[in-house]
């Protein structure tokens, strides 16, 4: 898609949307899920995608901007081909969270929030991950990667450097 297109559901993509909304009241209530269509399909959330999203359900930007801005699985911009989500909450932070971020980006040649020149990692912080009991905790991809370790998450690079990139 070019940067003077606007992003479009495909018709299959408005088919679903439209049964989804159909099981609730509201078409507000259909938000949540409605947004992880356009993350999977469009890979982010840009502005347009927000815009897309708040028109196809007859909502106000600023509704979905609130949800958007509030829940950390959503991302408004592009990120590597595994997302690796640090929790820096209280008890990841005691049990070593801020050097584990520090390694990784270290180790990747990054900054918090950035991705790696070949599009394969990106390391953001996230507030909580609810697994306290394994803090440290690192979700990659949506798998959570309890009491992690420097050495694990080089571990874990190394392998997805071996497979090409394999998710």
């Amino acid at each position: 898609m070019s940067a003077s297109e606007q992003p479009q559901f495909s018709e299959a993509r408005k088919a679903e949307i439209a049964s989804l909304v159909s099981r609730y009241p509201g078409a507000r209530s259909a938000l949540l899920p409605v947004l992880h269509m356009a993350q999977e399909d469009f890979g982010y959330l840009s502005m347009d995608v927000q815009k897309l999203v708040a028109e196809t359900l007859g909502v106000r930007l600023m509704a979905v901007r609130e949800v958007v801005t509030f829940y950390t699985m959503f991302r408004e911009q592009p990120c590597g081909k595994y997302l690796m989500e640090v929790c820096t909450n209280a008890s990841c932070m005691l049990n070593g969270a801020n050097e584990l971020v520090a390694h990784m980006c270290d180790r990747l040649g990054i900054r918090v929030g950035e991705t790696t020149p070949d599009g394969m990692f990106t390391v953001t912080e996230v507030e909580c991950a609810g697994a306290c009991g394994g803090a440290p905790v690192v979700q990659v991809n949506n798998v959570y990667h309890e009491k992690a370790t420097p050495e694990s998450m080089d571990a874990l690079i190394e392998k997805a450097r071996a497979e090409g990139g394999a998710a």
